[in-house]
């Protein structure tokens, strides 16, 4: 099983690649976790809406087909880590691959959004969207380490 994180913006800081691939590199072989990055469209001469529809396709066309596809958006339901590690329970008994969807700088398509099986937020905050890779990925890695019994999650 693959749990996917496909994002607009293809050009982080190195520091925020670094952090990302190593929580990346933590995951057994049998849960791997993957970054998608996709091209935002060029600003300029189009509406928010037209540049929001072009990086949907592009993240649209990211994902492993049938994936169950979660947004990440401030409305989103808000989950601890433990909520975190139950919802990884259920994603590893279901089955399918997972798409969790960031979206670029003006948000995610609605028509996107319509096709989502669930939205989690990561915070209240608006986050820069390196911080968002990094946080994601820490806190799918700190749910796999309690749903295995790992040391790296204390109570």
């Amino acid at each position: 099983m693959k749990l996917v994180i496909a994002a607009v913006g293809q050009r982080q800081p190195a520091w925020a690649d670094a952090a990302y691939e190593d929580f990346a590199k933590r995951f057994p072989p049998d849960l791997r976790l993957e970054l998608k990055a996709v091209k935002a469209e060029p600003r300029g001469g189009k509406s928010a809406e037209q540049l929001m529809a072009a990086e949907a396709k592009r993240l649209d066309e990211a994902i492993p087909k049938g994936a169950r596809r979660v947004l990440l958006d401030e409305r989103g339901a808000r989950l601890t880590t433990v909520d975190l590690a139950r919802r990884l329970e259920f994603w590893l008994g279901d089955g399918r691959d997972v798409a969790f969807f960031i979206g670029g700088p003006d948000g995610l398509d609605p028509a996107l959004k319509a096709t989502a099986d669930e939205s989690l937020r990561l915070s209240d905050l608006t986050l820069p969207h390196a911080f968002v890779r990094i946080i994601l990925a820490e806190a799918l890695y700190r749910a796999w380490s309690l749903r295995n019994g790992h040391p790296y999650h204390r109570e």
